[in-house]
């Protein structure tokens, strides 16, 4: 899902003379933006809920699978 906008293609749309072309871009790119942050925030929910079954069940490697996960995934979010 996650895809490579480069400034060239922005240029190449913006430059054209329709504003179709550089509206459809940028709903694009907001789309996509979007749609990863949804799929982001429902990851670190299911995380959560798996980390709590693995601290219920005391399974620490489930727990530090799960963790590592989370924390790799805070990481990217905040770079």
């Amino acid at each position: 899902m996650d895809k490579y906008y480069s400034y060239t293609d922005f240029l190449k749309a913006v430059g054209h003379s329709k504003v179709d072309e550089e509206e459809k871009l940028l709903n694009e790119i907001y789309l996509d933006l979007f749609l990863n942050r949804i799929q982001r925030i429902h990851r670190e929910e299911q995380l959560i809920v798996l980390i709590d079954r693995a601290l219920d069940e005391k399974d620490e490697k489930a727990f530090y699978l799960y963790a590592t996960e989370l924390e790799v995934l805070h990481q990217v979010v905040s770079e």
